[in-house]
């Protein structure tokens, strides 16, 4: 991973935890599998659910947990910044792409921990309000085929959010993730 501003240290727990977001968002199951876009869109729709549930795990870690979601948070857009640049975004046009970026994470943040909150048991009987998440923020012009890929992309995420949940605090605090295989989500 680059050092973002020369400040990264082996021993950066948020650096540990933004690599581990990112190698889950670039498992090639997601895209192959699934269907998920495999395009700047695509990749920051999976970017930004990989570090939501992340994020909603450090949650229950206290201030701790915060201030290492935090410094997170900052690192994933310090690196989207990067990107946009390298991309060949002006300096006037990256502040507002950021803002909007930030905007879209914030929401879809939201509707995930609301689809994730809803009676965890519908797994059973399929995911729907969670698949309907999916299907309109990662697969928004596919045509019928989305609702396959959103709906294995929602048990996906469910197996991820219980793996995240089982996983030793002091292990995540440190900056480790273990992402499930997509294919243990059934």
């Amino acid at each position: 991973m680059m050092a973002i501003l020369g400040r990264r240290r082996a021993d950066d727990a948020p650096g540990k935890l933004y690599a581990a977001i990112v190698a889950g968002a670039r498992r090639p199951a997601l895209y192959a599998a699934m269907g998920v876009p495999d395009s700047f869109d695509g990749r920051f729709e999976m970017l930004v659910l990989h570090a939501a549930l992340v994020f909603r795990r450090l949650r229950g870690e206290g201030a701790e947990g915060r201030a290492i979601a935090q410094r997170t948070f900052d690192l994933m857009f310090a690196d989207l910044d990067r990107t946009l640049r390298e991309l060949g975004a002006g300096d006037l046009a990256v502040p507002r792409r950021i803002k909007q970026m930030a905007e879209a994470f914030y929401g879809r943040a939201r509707a995930l921990d609301e689809a994730l909150d809803r009676a965890p048991l519908l797994v059973a009987v399929g995911d729907g309000a969670l698949a309907e998440v999916l299907e309109r923020n990662v697969f928004p012009d596919a045509p019928a085929g989305a609702a396959r890929g959103a709906a294995a992309l929602a048990a996906t995420v469910r197996a991820a959010d219980r793996a995240l949940a089982g996983q030793p605090s002091a292990t995540l605090l440190a900056g480790a993730v273990v992402w499930p295989h997509p294919s243990q989500a059934r």
